[in-house]
């Protein structure tokens, strides 16, 4: 499925995609989806593509917290909108129903970051957090006796942010 030595068809993919997500997209994120996850474009073709979208002022870059997130521009929109028939039916379709199947992880893995790492002495320190486009909603760093505990922590975090917040936020408020 991938498009080989067309950027202008690559750069129009890029754009529909962020349309269809509709939201700001990390380069991580965009890169896992267009690249990892798909085949929609390859990695050496991604990352120098997004980088001339924004020169050429078809995506921003969203003021954020945390990792630097992108959005379409209304020229972008125009720009899609205009061009739109040149993407492959197929690739469309594809990007498509892969947006609708996995949007709500995407933006989960954005908003809740989580990572760990070893101390001195011998603990580790777990980091938490969410993130909203403008600012951290929450933060939490603590200290736990083993991996195995941090490493738990780190891959349910993403299942459970939302819960925790709600019921911090509704302890502390009341």
């Amino acid at each position: 499925m991938l498009v080989k030595g067309d950027n202008f068809v690559n750069k129009l993919i890029l754009l529909f995609v962020f349309d269809k997500m509709e939201c700001p997209l990390s380069e991580n994120t965009l890169l896992d989806m267009c690249c990892a996850s798909n085949t929609w474009i390859s990695y050496m073709d991604c990352k120098p593509l997004l980088n001339k979208l924004i020169d050429e002022n078809f995506i921003y870059n969203v003021a954020s917290y945390g990792d630097e997130l992108y959005t379409i521009t209304p020229e972008g929109r125009y720009c899609l909108a205009e061009f739109y028939v040149k993407i492959p039916s197929s690739i469309r379709e594809s990007i498509s129903a892969f947006v609708k199947k996995n949007r709500t992880h995407y933006r989960k893995k954005q908003e809740c970051v989580a990572d760990y790492y070893m101390n001195k002495d011998s603990t580790y320190t777990v980091y938490l957090k969410i993130n909203d486009t403008s600012q951290p909603l929450l933060e939490l760093k603590f200290s736990v006796p083993n991996r195995q505990i941090a490493k738990n922590i780190y891959k349910k975090w993403q299942d459970k942010a939302a819960n925790l917040y709600a019921s911090i936020y509704e302890h502390l408020v009341d």
